[in-house]
């Protein structure tokens, strides 16, 4: 049983069930009265994490009001944010002082891995809030890459009510900060006969939420060929790295089962780069495959300036990287001294915010 200080710090995050549930009516005044300090909105993949996004749910709901978390195998997120956004909305019209308090300083918490992740920046991104709210994301996936360069870590959580209740005392003290985020495009080549979908819309990750084929009448479509748009917020791959992630992803699908825990799931990762010729390159991978022999890559350091991008016919990978390391943790160049800050070129564009 919880105690009486217990439930005075989870006040903070308590959000009064009137402001998430549409149509609500105000009764009488609520203007001396103070809203949460921390409303959250909490956001659990109870497929991530093996056990663990499933227990992770029930202490949420089980600590908090259980309107204000959602299982995202059941309610995507965008139409979530729409209708509670649209209810609180409708509360600030009619005088709500605590739904105006909320809207102001409301946060998210999201429990899942990076694509997970990518999908909640997607949505609150799209939906051009008014007030768009910061996102605290919780590790539970295999690389978590986004928790660990914001300062969340890496390693699954603890799912128990202390654990939770640290956590949610962590969201409370953090700091905004911004993230960039950037767009793809991509232009294949029209075949004389059959269709250009590579994959299926339904197979792609919720991280390229914004991924789709421009119409005939956009003017980036390019006759002759299928072009593609998206973005990304933590890094876009191609080649051998983008093989291994994508047979990572593909059996996973298929035996859920064998997905239990982070260190498992890790050594599995592990295994199909070794199946894939991760580290033997020079004996699986043709030179056939290696990028500059498949596709040309363009990057625009300007507005409306693309600019070849020079790569070696021995080039099997190419990421993209948005964060200071990838693949759980590493770090590709190390602690750059003063010149290589000064040369570093990066064109920032904020769109959305996360915390800490």
């Amino acid at each position: 049983m919880a105690s009486h200080s217990d439930a005075n710090s989870l006040r903070d995050f308590w959000i009064p069930g009137h402001v998430l549930v549409p149509d609500s009516v105000v009764e009488g005044s609520n203007i001396d009265i103070e809203g949460p300090k921390c409303p959250v909105l909490v956001f659990v993949n109870s497929r991530s994490g093996g056990q663990l996004g499933g227990e992770l749910l029930k202490t949420y709901r089980a600590l908090l009001n259980e309107n204000q978390v959602f299982d995202l195998g059941e309610e995507a997120p965008d139409k979530v944010l729409s209708r509670i956004y649209a209810n609180l909305e409708n509360l600030r019209l009619q005088g709500d002082h605590i739904a105006i308090q909320i809207m102001e300083k409301l946060r998210l918490i999201v429990a899942g891995g990076d694509g997970t992740a990518g999908w909640l920046l997607g949505v609150v991104c799209d939906l051009k809030l008014s007030h768009p709210p910061p996102i605290a994301t919780v590790p539970l996936g295999t690389g978590n890459n986004l928790p660990f360069a914001f300062g969340w870590g890496k390693k699954n959580p603890g799912t128990d009510e202390q654990a939770v209740k640290s956590f949610l005392d962590q969201v409370m003290k953090a700091k905004e900060m911004k993230i960039d985020n950037w767009h793809i495009l991509m232009r294949m080549r029209a075949p004389k006969q059959g269709p250009c979908d590579p994959i299926p819309p339904l197979e792609l990750p919720h991280s390229l939420h914004a991924f789709h084929r421009v119409s005939e009448a956009d003017e980036l479509n390019k006759e002759g060929f299928h072009t593609f748009r998206g973005g990304f917020w933590n890094y876009f791959s191609m080649g051998m790295d983008a093989q291994v992630s994508y047979a990572f992803h593909s059996e996973r699908k298929l035996h859920p089962e064998k997905f239990k825990n982070q260190l498992v799931n890790q050594s599995t990762y592990a295994k199909l780069g070794c199946t894939q010729g991760w580290f033997f390159a020079p004996l699986f991978h043709p030179p056939s495959s290696n990028i500059a022999h498949l596709a040309k890559v363009k990057v625009m350091k300007t507005h409306g300036g693309w600019e070849d991008l020079q790569i070696p016919s021995s080039i099997r990978s190419i990421v993209c990287l948005n964060l200071p390391s990838f693949s759980g943790g590493l770090n590709p160049w190390g602690t750059p001294n003063k010149m290589k800050r000064r040369d570093v070129n990066f064109i920032k564009r904020f769109d959305t915010s996360i915390c800490r």
